[in-house]
């Protein structure tokens, strides 16, 4: 049997009962990380245990929302559990991206439980240089 020390244990407990699993209709929130990398804007979310294909990532205009599901494992009849707290149902997190991005060209990859997805960033929000012409033939001022 597990044991373990945690004096919030009983009030995680007590939460987790009274908001209950994540459904589709009310799903729980999900960890992320948003950074930048060079040309790209990174966002890589916390779905251990989840399978790929129980990830769905769809982008509506600048709207990213990425929705998830953790499904109990396959247990036996004669299975009694001691400890679960692994949470199980529907995690969702939508994030507004900037104008600035390219959401027609971007990746996504599933690694050791962590979706990351790698979105560039549109050409025409880098940086560039301009160059200035100056008049072709000198002027002379008259007066």
């Amino acid at each position: 049997m597990l044991m373990r020390t945690d004096p919030f244990r009983e009030l995680d407990r007590l939460t987790q009962q009274l908001m209950g699993p994540g459904t589709w209709s009310r799903p729980a929130a999900m960890p992320m990380d948003a950074y930048r990398d060079g040309d790209d804007y990174v966002v890589a979310f916390d779905l251990p245990g989840v399978a790929p294909d129980a990830i769905d990532v769809d982008v509506e205009r600048n709207m990213l929302t990425v929705k998830a599901e953790r499904r109990p494992a396959p247990r036996a009849d004669a299975v009694q559990m001691e400890l679960a707290e692994r949470p199980l149902g529907v995690f969702s997190r939508q994030i507004v991206l900037a104008d600035t991005l390219d959401t027609e060209r971007i990746k996504a990859d599933y690694d050791a439980g962590v979706l990351t997805l790698r979105i560039p960033i549109a050409e025409r929000a880098k940086p560039r240089r301009i160059s200035v012409n100056g008049p072709t033939t000198p002027r002379e001022i008259s007066g």
